[in-house]
């Protein structure tokens, strides 16, 4: 070997030979980061290949711990960040083309920069990850679902929004969600990077001890799934309410402000309501709830009487309470983006006004002094906020109502059912992103928060994917997507007692966070003592 040495240091390699011998390698490494993310891409809705996600992430976990420096590996994770999430979420790109006319040829490049700002937490994983190798060696690998956590729950809190965390893959699969009730969506992505963690290390480290420790942590991880799956619920309370009437309208996106037109759909609301209802069972004294959707409609049952009137007498006449979406006045002259609920006897009863709003859809987060943010308020129009968890009364039951894209907030329903909510009922319209993935990954966000919370939820959309989701978080009598239709769903039965993440929230979320920063703190003291010693 010193020979050897002594003669490639005599004859050392040119300089040309050694720029493609690291091209080469570099390359190597982004193809197989790509592939990474393109298998994790392939376990999300739609294309539903969920076993993926298991082993999806080992690709990444096993060029990042062979990577030799920090920013080489930052740039990795940053890569697989701008893969995965552009593969999953490009059809941000339909409303820009379709309703903002932009060219698909300029759409497509724009939802790049987006999609780079939220890939970075991927890249911060993967210098973590590297910090930690060096510190601890390969070992560190088992601790890699502590810092993934971390960042999910971290990309949570900057931008607002956990879509397509990890979890979310395993959505259609209620054996496999069931820990949500202790950690919510943070558990499921936790045992999924555990189960890619310990097989990068196996691959990797490949003597026996490595694969003891492999199946050690494999078997335990089957073991909580079963576990939780097993786990009995909470106490059980009783209702009356027997059947809900979900009505998906297809609202069109765009020509509904027409009065003529308005008054059709209006109609035509109503007539699929009287439909539903007569497939109902128990009859007029029966507690029954019909649920129009949110959609472009843009009813406002506050400001028009004559809505107010044809409401009451749909809702005495059929004996029914109703629940819609209305734009209601709010004090600073603006408008709530409401749910409010009208009873049997055609009075409003409760008003829930949407807390979390859809940035740039709803609202405008720049500051107001920024040019240029009082042209983009006049195009996107701006909703004021509510900050009230309104529960709707049915009889002895109480609702929590969330609107759209609350689904995607786990704090909205926990809070709702932790004031004592015995269902979750979710309005919805996904028509303006199209017949895309979209349906069915807000599909897989409701799920999880029926599982979270141990509530059946009820999800009614403009134009798909309605379903009546158990507390297990099977999806049953789906609807599909952009048809005009209705369901009738057996609502009686018992809403179960308070699941652990509904008491504590996101605690598993702050453990994992702690615990990491524990760990990478470990890192800089160990550096600091090293320094001490030289010095």
């Amino acid at each position: 070997m010193q020979e050897v040495a002594a003669v490639e240091a005599l004859n050392p390699k040119p300089p040309i030979e050694m720029s493609v011998h690291a091209s080469t390698a570099m390359l190597a490494e982004v193809s197989v980061v790509t592939s990474s993310a393109l298998l994790t891409i392939l376990s999300f809705p739609d294309f539903d290949l969920w076993p993926l996600a298991w082993i999806g992430l080992v690709p990444l976990l096993v060029v990042i711990a062979q990577s030799s420096k920090a920013s080489r590996a930052f740039l990795l994770g940053w890569l697989w960040g701008i893969v995965f999430f552009y593969g999953t979420c490009w059809w941000l790109t339909y409303p820009m083309i379709h309703y903002a006319h932009i060219s698909a040829w300029l759409a497509y490049p724009l939802l790049v920069l987006p999609v780079a700002l939220v890939a970075i937490f991927p890249g911060f994983f993967s210098v973590a990850l590297i910090r930690l190798i060096t510190r601890f060696g390969f070992a560190a690998l088992f601790i890699a679902p502590l810092t993934w956590v971390s960042l999910e729950w971290m990309r949570y809190t900057v931008t607002g929004q956990v879509w397509n965390a990890l979890g979310y893959s395993q959505a259609f699969h209620p054996v496999l969600i069931q820990s949500a009730r202790w950690g919510g969506v943070y558990v499921v992505s936790f045992l999924i990077v555990s189960t890619n963690g310990v097989l990068a290390y196996a691959l990797i480290r490949r003597g026996l001890r490595a694969i003891v420790a492999s199946f050690g942590t494999l078997t335990l991880t089957a073991v909580i799934i079963a576990g939780a799956y097993k786990v009995p619920h909470g106490g059980l309370a009783g209702f009356s309410i027997e059947s809900v009437v979900a009505v998906q309208p297809n609202v069109p996106m765009e020509g509904v402000d027409d009065p003529v037109i308005m008054k059709s759909l209006l109609n035509q609301h109503i007539e699929l309501a009287v439909q539903g209802l007569s497939d109902a069972p128990g009859g007029l004294g029966a507690g029954r709830l019909v649920v129009w959707p949110e959609s472009p409609m843009n009813f406002s049952y506050s400001r028009d009487l004559r809505l107010q009137s044809d409401l009451a007498n749909f809702a005495k006449t059929n004996s029914t309470s109703l629940l819609l979406n209305s734009l209601e006045p709010s004090p600073d002259g603006g408008g709530y983006n409401s749910a409010i609920l009208i009873n049997q006897q055609g009075e409003k009863i409760a008003q829930y006004d949407k807390i979390r709003l859809m940035p740039f859809g709803e609202y405008v987060p720049l500051p107001r002094w920024l040019p240029g943010a009082s042209s983009v308020r006049a195009i996107v129009g701006e909703f004021t906020h509510g900050n009230s968890y309104t529960l709707m009364p049915l009889g002895d039951l109480r609702a929590g109502v969330f609107i759209c894209i609350e689904a995607a907030h786990p704090s909205i329903a926990r809070a709702f059912t932790d004031e004592g909510a015995d269902l979750l009922i979710n309005i919805s319209n996904d028509g303006y992103l199209g017949p895309t993935a979209v349906m069915r990954q807000h599909l897989a966000n409701a799920v999880f928060r029926a599982v979270e919370n141990d509530r059946r939820l009820i999800r009614v959309t403009n134009s798909g994917i309605s379903a009546f989701i158990d507390s297990n978080g099977r999806v049953k009598n789906s609807t599909d997507g952009f048809q005009v239709t209705v369901r009738t769903w057996d609502a009686s039965g018992y809403a179960h007692g308070k699941s652990f993440y509904t008491r504590h929230g996101d605690v598993f979320a702050y453990a994992c966070a702690l615990i990491a920063l524990g760990f990478v703190s470990a890192i800089f003291m160990t550096k600091r003592s090293t320094i001490k010693r030289r010095g």
